[in-house]
Protein backbone atom coordinates (compact mmCIF):
# COMPACT_ATOMS: atom_id res chain seq x y z
CA UNK A 1 0.00 0.00 0.00
CA UNK A 2 1.31 3.42 -1.46
CA UNK A 3 1.51 6.73 0.62
CA UNK A 4 -2.05 8.66 -0.10
CA UNK A 5 -2.23 12.44 -0.35
CA UNK A 6 -5.97 13.67 0.24
CA UNK A 7 -6.49 16.70 -1.84
CA UNK A 8 -9.47 18.82 -0.83
CA UNK A 9 -11.25 20.73 -4.19
CA UNK A 10 -13.55 23.65 -3.93
CA UNK A 11 -14.65 26.84 -5.60
CA UNK A 12 -11.72 29.38 -6.47
CA UNK A 13 -11.12 31.44 -3.30
CA UNK A 14 -10.73 34.95 -4.44
CA UNK A 15 -7.04 35.23 -4.90
CA UNK A 16 -7.71 32.62 -7.59
CA UNK A 17 -10.03 34.61 -9.07
CA UNK A 18 -7.78 37.33 -9.68
CA UNK A 19 -5.29 35.38 -11.25
CA UNK A 20 -8.39 34.01 -13.60
CA UNK A 21 -8.51 37.81 -14.25
CA UNK A 22 -4.99 38.09 -15.05
CA UNK A 23 -3.79 40.14 -12.37
CA UNK A 24 -0.99 38.34 -11.01
CA UNK A 25 0.19 41.26 -10.02
CA UNK A 26 -2.90 42.40 -7.86
CA UNK A 27 -3.02 39.04 -6.25
CA UNK A 28 0.49 39.11 -5.78
CA UNK A 29 0.37 42.29 -3.61
CA UNK A 30 -1.93 40.66 -1.07
CA UNK A 31 0.51 38.24 0.02
CA UNK A 32 3.35 40.88 0.60
CA UNK A 33 2.79 42.32 3.72
CA UNK A 34 2.88 46.18 2.62
CA UNK A 35 -0.34 47.25 3.65
CA UNK A 36 0.31 50.58 2.81
CA UNK A 37 0.54 49.74 -0.82
CA UNK A 38 -2.48 47.81 -0.78
CA UNK A 39 -4.71 50.32 0.39
CA UNK A 40 -3.40 52.41 -2.55
CA UNK A 41 -5.36 49.98 -4.88
CA UNK A 42 -8.62 49.92 -2.83
CA UNK A 43 -10.62 50.52 -5.55
CA UNK A 44 -9.74 47.83 -7.66
CA UNK A 45 -9.54 45.52 -5.49
CA UNK A 46 -13.25 46.19 -4.27
CA UNK A 47 -14.46 46.18 -7.76
CA UNK A 48 -12.87 42.54 -8.12
CA UNK A 49 -14.68 41.80 -5.00
CA UNK A 50 -18.37 42.96 -6.36
CA UNK A 51 -17.67 40.91 -9.29
CA UNK A 52 -16.83 38.31 -7.35
CA UNK A 53 -19.83 37.75 -4.59
CA UNK A 54 -22.11 37.98 -7.92
CA UNK A 55 -19.80 35.46 -9.97
CA UNK A 56 -18.40 33.21 -6.95
CA UNK A 57 -15.90 30.50 -7.75
CA UNK A 58 -17.38 27.42 -9.39
CA UNK A 59 -14.77 26.98 -12.65
CA UNK A 60 -17.67 27.37 -15.38
CA UNK A 61 -19.29 30.75 -14.28
CA UNK A 62 -15.93 32.28 -13.80
CA UNK A 63 -14.55 31.04 -17.64
CA UNK A 64 -17.52 31.95 -18.70
CA UNK A 65 -17.61 35.83 -16.84
CA UNK A 66 -13.88 36.49 -17.96
CA UNK A 67 -14.40 35.06 -21.35
CA UNK A 68 -17.67 36.87 -22.41
CA UNK A 69 -18.50 39.59 -19.43
CA UNK A 70 -22.24 38.26 -19.77
CA UNK A 71 -23.49 38.26 -16.45
CA UNK A 72 -26.98 36.81 -17.89
CA UNK A 73 -24.96 33.89 -19.04
CA UNK A 74 -22.86 33.46 -15.70
CA UNK A 75 -26.47 33.69 -14.02
CA UNK A 76 -27.45 30.40 -16.30
CA UNK A 77 -24.91 28.58 -15.60
CA UNK A 78 -25.15 29.12 -11.92
CA UNK A 79 -29.02 28.31 -12.14
CA UNK A 80 -28.10 25.31 -13.92
CA UNK A 81 -25.69 24.31 -11.21
CA UNK A 82 -28.28 24.58 -8.54
CA UNK A 83 -30.41 22.46 -10.52
CA UNK A 84 -28.36 19.51 -10.90
CA UNK A 85 -27.47 19.40 -7.57
CA UNK A 86 -31.13 18.88 -6.73
CA UNK A 87 -31.23 16.27 -9.41
CA UNK A 88 -28.20 14.73 -7.53
CA UNK A 89 -30.48 14.51 -4.72
CA UNK A 90 -32.93 12.29 -5.98
CA UNK A 91 -30.01 10.43 -7.19
CA UNK A 92 -27.56 9.60 -4.30
CA UNK A 93 -29.65 10.46 -1.18
CA UNK A 94 -31.57 8.03 0.98
CA UNK A 95 -35.12 8.35 -0.37
CA UNK A 96 -36.79 9.04 3.08
CA UNK A 97 -34.38 11.89 3.37
CA UNK A 98 -35.37 13.76 -0.06
CA UNK A 99 -37.94 16.14 1.05
CA UNK A 100 -36.12 17.29 4.19
CA UNK A 101 -32.70 17.91 2.25
CA UNK A 102 -34.73 20.22 -0.34
CA UNK A 103 -36.39 21.93 2.18
CA UNK A 104 -32.53 22.41 4.09
CA UNK A 105 -30.93 23.43 1.57
CA UNK A 106 -34.20 25.69 0.07
CA UNK A 107 -34.35 27.85 3.75
CA UNK A 108 -30.75 28.25 3.25
CA UNK A 109 -30.58 31.98 1.96
CA UNK A 110 -33.86 33.34 4.14
CA UNK A 111 -31.52 31.68 7.31
CA UNK A 112 -28.75 33.79 6.10
CA UNK A 113 -31.07 36.57 6.05
CA UNK A 114 -31.73 36.85 9.68
CA UNK A 115 -30.54 39.38 11.89
CA UNK A 116 -29.29 36.42 13.84
CA UNK A 117 -28.09 34.19 11.38
CA UNK A 118 -28.44 30.96 13.53
CA UNK A 119 -30.35 28.17 11.88
CA UNK A 120 -34.09 28.11 12.97
CA UNK A 121 -35.73 24.83 11.85
CA UNK A 122 -39.09 26.17 12.34
CA UNK A 123 -38.18 28.33 9.38
CA UNK A 124 -38.44 25.22 6.92
CA UNK A 125 -41.98 24.67 8.50
CA UNK A 126 -43.94 25.38 11.58
CA UNK A 127 -42.76 23.07 14.48
CA UNK A 128 -40.07 21.49 12.67
CA UNK A 129 -37.70 19.71 15.18
CA UNK A 130 -33.81 19.05 15.02
CA UNK A 131 -34.10 15.51 15.22
CA UNK A 132 -36.26 15.43 11.91
CA UNK A 133 -33.64 16.99 9.71
CA UNK A 134 -30.31 16.21 11.55
CA UNK A 135 -29.54 12.87 8.70
CA UNK A 136 -30.32 15.79 5.83
CA UNK A 137 -28.42 17.99 7.27
CA UNK A 138 -25.14 15.54 7.68
CA UNK A 139 -25.96 14.70 3.97
CA UNK A 140 -25.31 18.06 2.80
CA UNK A 141 -22.71 18.48 4.71
CA UNK A 142 -20.96 15.34 3.40
CA UNK A 143 -21.81 15.62 0.11
CA UNK A 144 -19.66 18.96 0.27
CA UNK A 145 -22.50 21.47 -0.69
CA UNK A 146 -22.41 23.62 3.04
CA UNK A 147 -20.56 24.77 5.54
CA UNK A 148 -21.01 24.93 9.20
CA UNK A 149 -20.26 27.39 11.88
CA UNK A 150 -20.84 26.30 15.35
CA UNK A 151 -21.14 28.44 18.53
CA UNK A 152 -18.63 28.36 21.24
CA UNK A 153 -19.95 29.64 24.90
CA UNK A 154 -16.59 29.98 25.81
CA UNK A 155 -13.56 31.36 23.52
CA UNK A 156 -10.95 28.70 24.79
CA UNK A 157 -8.35 26.63 23.31
CA UNK A 158 -8.67 24.13 21.83
CA UNK A 159 -12.43 25.53 20.14
CA UNK A 160 -14.15 21.90 19.78
CA UNK A 161 -14.42 21.70 23.68
CA UNK A 162 -16.37 24.83 24.07
CA UNK A 163 -19.06 24.04 21.02
CA UNK A 164 -22.64 23.60 20.92
CA UNK A 165 -23.28 21.04 18.28
CA UNK A 166 -27.11 22.10 18.75
CA UNK A 167 -26.34 25.87 17.72
CA UNK A 168 -24.96 26.70 14.22
CA UNK A 169 -25.15 29.11 11.56
CA UNK A 170 -25.45 27.33 7.72
CA UNK A 171 -23.45 28.89 4.66
CA UNK A 172 -23.54 27.69 0.89
CA UNK A 173 -20.56 25.93 -0.64
CA UNK A 174 -20.02 29.34 -2.94
CA UNK A 175 -21.18 33.29 -2.47
CA UNK A 176 -22.07 32.98 -6.41
CA UNK A 177 -24.42 30.25 -6.06
CA UNK A 178 -25.99 32.08 -2.99
CA UNK A 179 -26.39 35.14 -5.06
CA UNK A 180 -28.07 32.95 -7.95
CA UNK A 181 -30.46 30.96 -5.26
CA UNK A 182 -30.94 34.16 -4.06
CA UNK A 183 -32.02 35.70 -7.08
CA UNK A 184 -29.80 38.49 -6.53
CA UNK A 185 -30.05 41.23 -9.60
CA UNK A 186 -26.64 42.10 -11.79
CA UNK A 187 -27.53 45.28 -11.56
CA UNK A 188 -26.28 45.64 -7.79
CA UNK A 189 -22.81 44.88 -9.53
CA UNK A 190 -22.95 48.67 -11.03
CA UNK A 191 -24.36 50.24 -7.59
CA UNK A 192 -21.50 50.92 -5.27
CA UNK A 193 -21.60 49.34 -2.06
CA UNK A 194 -25.07 47.55 -2.44
CA UNK A 195 -24.17 43.99 -3.07
CA UNK A 196 -22.08 44.29 -0.12
CA UNK A 197 -25.11 44.54 1.87
CA UNK A 198 -27.76 42.61 0.68
CA UNK A 199 -29.21 39.91 2.54
CA UNK A 200 -28.34 42.14 4.91
CA UNK A 201 -24.59 41.60 4.78
CA UNK A 202 -25.26 37.64 4.31
CA UNK A 203 -23.05 37.66 1.24
CA UNK A 204 -20.04 39.24 2.93
CA UNK A 205 -20.03 36.43 6.04
CA UNK A 206 -20.42 34.03 3.38
CA UNK A 207 -17.68 35.24 1.54
CA UNK A 208 -15.73 35.07 4.39
CA UNK A 209 -16.78 31.84 5.83
CA UNK A 210 -15.79 30.43 2.08
CA UNK A 211 -12.17 31.98 2.38
CA UNK A 212 -12.18 30.63 5.51
CA UNK A 213 -13.22 27.30 4.48
CA UNK A 214 -10.73 26.90 1.16
CA UNK A 215 -8.14 27.33 4.35
CA UNK A 216 -8.90 24.04 6.11
CA UNK A 217 -10.21 26.27 9.17
CA UNK A 218 -13.04 25.21 10.67
CA UNK A 219 -16.01 27.70 11.55
CA UNK A 220 -16.89 28.76 14.97
CA UNK A 221 -18.69 32.17 16.47
CA UNK A 222 -19.12 33.40 19.42
CA UNK A 223 -22.64 34.88 21.24
CA UNK A 224 -23.70 34.79 24.61
CA UNK A 225 -26.64 32.83 26.31
CA UNK A 226 -28.88 35.42 25.49
CA UNK A 227 -27.64 35.64 21.61
CA UNK A 228 -26.13 39.53 22.32
CA UNK A 229 -23.04 40.64 21.68
CA UNK A 230 -21.99 38.38 18.87
CA UNK A 231 -18.92 38.01 17.19
CA UNK A 232 -18.93 36.75 13.41
CA UNK A 233 -16.40 34.15 13.95
CA UNK A 234 -13.95 32.74 16.34
CA UNK A 235 -10.77 31.08 15.01
CA UNK A 236 -8.20 29.08 16.44
CA UNK A 237 -4.58 29.70 14.77
CA UNK A 238 -1.41 28.75 16.35
CA UNK A 239 -1.50 30.20 19.93
CA UNK A 240 -4.55 32.14 19.42
CA UNK A 241 -8.11 32.84 19.79
CA UNK A 242 -9.09 35.15 17.35
CA UNK A 243 -12.18 37.06 17.46
CA UNK A 244 -13.42 38.19 14.04
CA UNK A 245 -15.96 40.71 13.22
CA UNK A 246 -17.59 41.07 9.73
CA UNK A 247 -18.93 44.75 8.23
CA UNK A 248 -20.51 44.86 5.05
CA UNK A 249 -21.74 48.58 5.62
CA UNK A 250 -20.50 51.54 6.22
CA UNK A 251 -21.53 51.83 9.71
CA UNK A 252 -17.96 50.26 11.41
CA UNK A 253 -18.81 50.37 15.25
CA UNK A 254 -17.88 47.77 16.55
CA UNK A 255 -19.46 47.40 19.73
CA UNK A 256 -19.98 43.30 19.77
CA UNK A 257 -16.22 43.14 19.71
CA UNK A 258 -14.91 45.90 22.04
CA UNK A 259 -17.00 44.42 24.89
CA UNK A 260 -15.79 40.68 23.81
CA UNK A 261 -12.19 42.82 24.05
CA UNK A 262 -12.71 44.14 27.57
CA UNK A 263 -13.97 40.67 28.69
CA UNK A 264 -11.42 37.94 27.08
CA UNK A 265 -8.67 40.45 26.50
CA UNK A 266 -7.58 38.52 23.14
CA UNK A 267 -3.36 39.12 21.72
CA UNK A 268 -5.59 39.73 18.50
CA UNK A 269 -8.83 41.42 17.42
CA UNK A 270 -9.66 41.27 14.02
CA UNK A 271 -12.50 43.86 12.03
CA UNK A 272 -12.77 42.71 8.52
CA UNK A 273 -14.62 45.46 6.54
CA UNK A 274 -14.35 47.80 2.65
CA UNK A 275 -11.95 50.12 4.70
CA UNK A 276 -8.35 50.22 4.10
CA UNK A 277 -5.94 48.40 6.89
CA UNK A 278 -5.15 50.05 9.75
CA UNK A 279 -3.88 48.93 13.37
CA UNK A 280 -5.71 50.59 16.14
CA UNK A 281 -4.37 49.75 20.24
CA UNK A 282 -7.22 47.09 20.86
CA UNK A 283 -7.73 45.84 17.00
CA UNK A 284 -6.92 45.43 13.57
CA UNK A 285 -9.16 46.98 10.54
CA UNK A 286 -8.29 44.55 7.66
CA UNK A 287 -9.98 44.46 4.22
CA UNK A 288 -12.13 41.85 3.17
CA UNK A 289 -10.01 41.27 0.05
CA UNK A 290 -6.93 41.05 2.27
CA UNK A 291 -8.63 38.66 5.04
CA UNK A 292 -7.48 35.60 4.02
CA UNK A 293 -4.00 36.23 2.87
CA UNK A 294 -3.65 38.51 6.41
CA UNK A 295 -4.88 35.20 8.02
CA UNK A 296 -2.10 33.12 6.30
CA UNK A 297 0.35 35.51 7.90
CA UNK A 298 -0.77 35.08 11.56
CA UNK A 299 2.09 33.35 13.25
Amino acid sequence: VGKVDFLRLGPLNYYEFLLAAGEEELAKLLRSGDYALVNSFRSKYIDYLRKYYYVGGMPEAVRCYMETDDTKEVRRIQKNLLLYYENDFSKHAPKEQLVRIQMVWNSIPAQLAKENRKFIYGIMREGARAKDYEVAIQWLSDYGLIYKSFRVKKPGLPLISYMEQTSFKMYMLDVGLLAAKGNLSAKTLLEGSRIFEEFKGALTEQFIAQELTQRGMELYYYSTENSSGEIDFVLQKEQYCIPVEVKAAENLRAQSLKAYCGKYQPELAIRTSASDYREEAWMVNVPLYLFAEYMDAVE
